[in-house]
């Protein structure tokens, strides 16, 4: 049995977003070292850095110094392949929902090739409709349904250990499907169509929401490869400038 790639490993972050108590970062950090994955991804922190996350990090205070700091989820994403939210309850918004093994199947085939991301959010509130909207799936632990509700750090640990579950039970992994958009160009993409849907007049620039929510669902689903959002760019660009000039023609 060959030994396991543990650029795999590091081509995965953990991803949490608005944490409230910073103990919980710290036990985060801790479960993710045990398991070997060293990546975190801090989004909008309440408060970082603090004495209470390197207490509860205990002997993992490398993970917590190396933390990256981001300002937006989108920011965080930027550079990712792939993104899978992590929340006990499906929401519309997201295609794809997978158990812990089959996100961890997947996260592993695709950082073969770049990076990717476990997204968890708030203590209270969870994973917000928008945060979940940057997300290409979605991870749901079979917990109690009675009292699902599990403490942000142990469901870091669950997800680690599947990674590592997997990860040390496979010699090799199928290469990923597609040339897959970034989230900065999916992001991009996003914002070209609903500038151009604007413009175009098919969409009401006031209360956008729904569509675009249904349309990110739709593309969500289809995985876009860089070569296709460019070819969607690129009609989207040719359809503003045929408004332009029809517009510049009727006013001559």
């Amino acid at each position: 049995m060959t030994q396991p790639n543990p650029q795999l490993l590091a081509n995965i972050r953990i991803v949490l977003a608005r944490t409230s108590h910073p103990g919980n970062i710290g036990a985060a950090a801790r479960a993710m070292k045990t398991m070997g994955l060293s990546q975190l991804v801090l989004v909008d922190p309440a408060v970082f850095p603090n004495s209470q996350a390197d207490a509860m990090a205990s002997g993992a205070a490398d993970v917590l110094a190396n933390a990256r700091v981001c300002a937006t989820l989108a920011e965080a994403l930027a550079d990712t392949h792939l993104a899978l939210g992590v929340s006990a309850r499906r929401r519309d918004i997201v295609a794809e929902v997978l158990m812990p093994g089959e996100a961890a199947q997947r996260l592993l085939a695709e950082a073969q090739a770049a990076p990717v991301a476990l997204v968890f959010g708030n203590e209270t509130s969870g994973l917000s409709n928008e945060e979940l909207s940057l997300c290409q799936g979605l991870v749901t632990i079979a917990a109690n349904p009675e009292y699902s509700s599990l403490n942000l750090a142990a469901a870091v640990q669950v997800l680690c250990y599947e990674l590592r579950r997997v990860w040390l039970a496979q010699d090799s992994w199928p290469q990923p499907e597609l040339d897959a958009a970034s989230g900065e160009e999916l992001e991009k993409f996003y914002l070209h169509l609903e500038t151009a849907l604007a413009e175009l007049e098919f969409l009401n620039p006031g209360s956008p929401g729904k569509l675009l929510q249904k349309l990110r669902r739709l593309f969500s689903r289809t995985r876009l490869a860089k070569e296709e959002v460019n070819i969607l760019r690129g009609i989207l660009t040719a359809a503003q400038e045929a408004k332009a000039g029809g517009t510049r023609a009727r006013n001559s």
